[in-house]
């Protein structure tokens, strides 16, 4: 907690019970946090001025310290009150401004060693747990200071669809055309998009001959079976391998109708 050692040596004549310690750890953390101290009590005294240091009179009552802060930017003025209760602190913080209220309870055994009272080295302990606590329940319920506040995340630009791998592209509507799928460079690309993880080249490991780059006029899936598919059972821009060969009409022999080498070979 730097800084807090000087304001606890000038302190030191004041400080005779360990809770007048844990206020005075108290103090500096709200002074940390961009506020300072106009005075001691519930009401303004004459010719008050902001300050790092505590008041005069701050550790008069030993059962309820009252001390009052303003910002650095004058927007927060807040009234604090430290209530001893048995061996805990009550603190009880107003924003006199927005009325916003704020209370958190500590254990003074568990902040001060009281048997060190005289030693700054060794009077503090879980120093790390007690600026946490004052974070979380003064400084931030009630808001801090300019200048103090969050840094506002900086808005992110949308990545384009086609950059962005993890991104699914938006699903087509019923009736809509299917989107427009580029042949591969060539019939022999097959396989090729298993080597890219995020799909950028064409070609796949199964072989489609509506998308195999060879021009087909004709192409009927109902090939190789008796009647006709019915209308629509093959959706538009499916992969879709036909029953039988591909096309009506087509040039030379069909590698499908040719036998096995030696088929009439009793021996084979």
């Amino acid at each position: 907690m730097a800084g807090l050692e000087p304001l606890y040596a000038w302190a030191r004549p004041a400080i005779s019970r360990p809770q007048d310690a844990l206020v005075c750890g108290i103090h500096w953390e709200l002074i940390r946090h961009g506020y300072r101290c106009l005075g001691a009590g519930d009401q303004p005294g004459p010719d008050e001025r902001k300050s790092e240091l505590l008041p005069a009179g701050w550790e008069a009552n030993k059962e309820v310290y009252t001390l009052r802060y303003k910002s650095m930017d004058d927007a927060y003025e807040l009234l604090l009150k430290a209530i001893m209760v048995e061996d805990s602190m009550i603190l009880n913080v107003m924003d006199r401004r927005s009325q916003k209220v704020a209370d958190v309870t500590l254990a003074v055994a568990d902040y001060i060693n009281s048997e060190h009272l005289d030693d700054f080295h060794k009077v503090y302990k879980n120093t790390e747990e007690l600026r946490t606590r004052i974070t979380s329940g003064i400084i931030v319920p009630l808001g801090p200071p300019a200048g103090k506040g969050r840094k506002e995340p900086e808005p992110k630009e949308d990545v384009p669809w086609d950059e962005n791998p993890l991104r699914l592209p938006p699903r087509q509507p019923m009736g809509a055309r299917a989107p427009h799928r580029p042949s591969p460079l060539s019939p022999f690309a097959v396989g090729g998009e298993d080597l890219d993880p995020f799909g950028g080249r064409g070609g796949g490991m199964i072989v489609d001959p509506l998308r195999s780059g060879i021009p087909h006029p004709g192409i009927d899936p109902s090939s190789g079976i008796p009647g006709r598919l019915p209308p629509g059972a093959v959706p538009p821009g499916a992969r879709f391998d036909p029953f039988g060969p591909v096309g009506v009409g087509r040039s030379g022999p069909d590698p499908d109708h040719l036998p096995p080498p030696g088929y009439d070979d009793m021996f084979m």
